[in-house]
């Protein structure tokens, strides 16, 4: 059965509607301090004074019933009246997606071009992952910025500005020179074991080999299977650059310490896929392919927008009781 759309967050103050009546009805009638009428032989003065009596009889039941209305009003101010709204479907696909980015000292290496100008592996990482993250919409995401230790820098949120700002402040070298690729698998796996997702996702980019930590990259993996964890890794750098020397301008390859057989055999062991980014484009499109991931079904969640109600009694009852207090003081001022 659905909801009514107007709900009441105190309903059970509507009790207090009936008060006055239990009130008049239990406490003693006031002695009247009505001063004596003065009876007068005239007939016409007899019949003006009946007529005075019955016209304020009837005002002061007008009164009545305008003082019991503006009680009602009151009353169900207080019980806060809301009107709620259509139902909203809210936007989750079930997905918990971890990032997991290199900090070590190769990615300073600036062999990315933005704009005309070369910049670093990291600057390259955040302007194409911020942008990712910004459009996993219903994904629950994290982020791990790996070196020689791994750190989880934000936990599973729904939060995509908070993960996309703390990528962008990421430092070169803040967890260290060296590189651990297999403590950054298990910390995600033991970050998303704790989460009942029936979709775990790691993308893990970095430009070099597992190079320090306690875990070997391949045995991660196995555990990552193990746990339903899918890997999709993304080896970073350019193929070849032209650096300046003593000697003049040469060609290297600045991608040569990449072990993109490990990072191969990673994403095949879990059921994911190895990219490699050369240049700014490639790394787009590797995002862009990531988009696709189909999000898992989940039971559908929605939401009601609610519109409190309040201040419409408590506005007709503030005026009743202005216009009782304004009668008031002009039958005062009368007498």
């Amino acid at each position: 059965m659905s909801e009514l759309p107007l709900q009441f967050e105190w309903p059970w103050l509507l009790w207090l509607m009936p008060l006055p009546l239990l009130v008049r009805w239990l406490l003693p009638a006031v002695a009247s301090d009505n001063e004596a009428v003065l009876r007068v032989p005239f007939l016409n003065d007899f019949k003006t004074a009946a007529t005075t009596r019955s016209n304020t009889l009837a005002g002061a039941r007008w009164a009545l019933w305008l003082a019991l209305l503006a009680w009602v009003l009151l009353v169900i101010a207080t019980a806060r009246p809301q009107w709620q709204g259509d139902a909203v479907e809210l936007p989750v696909s079930g997905r918990d997606l971890m990032l997991a980015v290199d900090l070590s000292g190769s990615m300073e290496v600036e062999d990315f071009e933005w704009q005309g100008r070369m910049v670093n592996r990291l600057v390259a990482t955040q302007l194409v992952a911020g942008e990712f993250i910004e459009r996993r919409v219903g994904d629950r995401l994290g982020l791990i910025l790996f070196g020689q230790q791994a750190y989880l820098q934000t936990p599973l949120t729904f939060d995509r500005t908070t993960v996309r700002t703390l990528l962008d402040e990421a430092v070169i070298g803040l967890a260290g020179q060296a590189t651990a690729i297999g403590d950054a698998i298990g910390l995600a796996v033991k970050r998303l074991r704790e989460n009942s997702s029936a979709s775990r996702v790691l993308i893990l980019l970095t430009d070099g080999a597992n190079t320090a930590g306690e875990i070997e990259p391949l045995k991660a993996a196995e555990l990552a299977a193990s746990e339903g964890l899918k890997i999709y890794t993304i080896g970073i750098g350019a193929d070849e650059m032209m650096v300046r020397s003593l000697f003049g301008s040469r060609k290297v390859n600045p991608s040569a310490d990449l072990d993109e057989a490990t990072l191969t055999a990673i994403a095949t062991t879990t059921g994911g896929r190895y990219f490699r980014a050369r240049d700014l484009m490639q790394l787009e499109e590797i995002y862009q392919l990531l988009d696709e991931l189909e999000p898992v079904a989940q039971e559908k969640q929605f939401f009601r927008p609610r519109h409190a109600l309040y201040p419409w009694p408590l506005a007709g009852a503030m005026l009743i009781a202005s216009l009782l207090l304004w009668r008031h003081g002009r039958m005062r001022g009368a007498v």
